[in-house]
Order: structure tokens, then sequence, then C-alpha cells
């Protein structure tokens, strides 16, 4: 075989939409109450080898944490006007390792990108693709575990930020 060997595959991927009566800012700021930024210093644990010490941290984090945000709106502004429009990095680093253990490419959807967005008609919304769904391609019993709780968790935050 020569390399580089480049291959491509299809997958489908369901994507979900949960729309909210509330204002952008509201929306965004009960997210933010409701999914805490995760704190880095569990990463510097790891990078020093202290994994029984980032273990117990990570356990006791809650099911998710906001790993970063890119407000995209800003962006926007570049090539017109400004929008309301952030995306988030979402997930559990303890979670992704229970996934990743059993193929290190699960590593491409953890955390998982949600976008909270505000259309030109005022509706805001948050949209992102279903965990089982990105996940499943790998074909594993282990990792669909672990997205099928990662999926109910995702929804039910994203549900109760919307409310």
């Amino acid at each position: 075989m020569v390399y580089p060997v480049f291959e491509t595959k299809t997958i489908a991927v369901e994507h979900v939409t949960i729309r909210s009566d509330q204002a952008f800012a509201s929306v965004k700021s009960k997210l933010e109450r409701l999914v805490t930024r995760i704190d880095d210093g569990i990463f510097t644990l790891l990078r020093y080898g202290e994994t029984v010490r980032a273990l117990k941290e990570l356990e006791a984090l809650p099911a998710l944490s906001i790993f970063g945000f890119r407000d995209h709106g800003a962006l926007l502004g570049i090539a017109g006007p400004r929008r309301h429009a952030i995306q988030y990095d979402i997930g559990n680093p303890l979670t992704a390792s229970k996934m990743t253990r059993h193929d290190i490419a699960a590593g491409l959807y953890a955390p998982i990108r949600v976008l909270l967005s505000e259309d030109v008609d005022g509706v805001v919304s948050f949209e992102y693709d279903r965990p089982v769904s990105t996940f499943g391609q790998f074909g594993s019993a282990e990792i669909d575990k672990v997205a099928v709780q990662l999926d109910k968790d995702l929804r039910a935050v994203l549900e109760e930020a919307a409310s």
C-alpha cells in the first residue's frame, strides 16, 4: 500500500433543532447556569500524570460541561450585520474517554457542538447533531451505550434552557 491513503464513507446524521419562545439572552444565560464551564485544571492534572486525582475530579463533574464557545454571530459582522449565534462545545471528559477507548476516531465528535442562534425573524433555537447518530458510525455497542446517555443528557439540558 502506498501512503497517504485517502478514504471516504457516507454516514447518516440526525440533526436536531430545539426552538424557544424565550429571548436569546435569556436562553443563553439559562444554558450557562445549567451547564457550567469546565475547570481546565483537570487537563493540567492529566498532562502531569496525576490520573488518580484527575479521575476523582472528573467523577465529581456534572453530566455536561461547556469546554469552550465561539461567538459566531460576531464573525458574521465581517460579511454583513451581526447576529446572535454562539457555538458551544458541550460534553464530559469522562464520557469521551469511555467512547474513545473503544475507537479513538470517536474523538472527532466529543465534545458535541451545539449552536444557539436567533434567526432573522427573532426565533431562538439550539441545533446539534444527535450523538447516537454521529457516534453510531463506529459500530460499537460500548460507544452506542454511552452515546445514548449523552443524547438524553444533552436533549434534557437544552430543552430546559429553551423553556
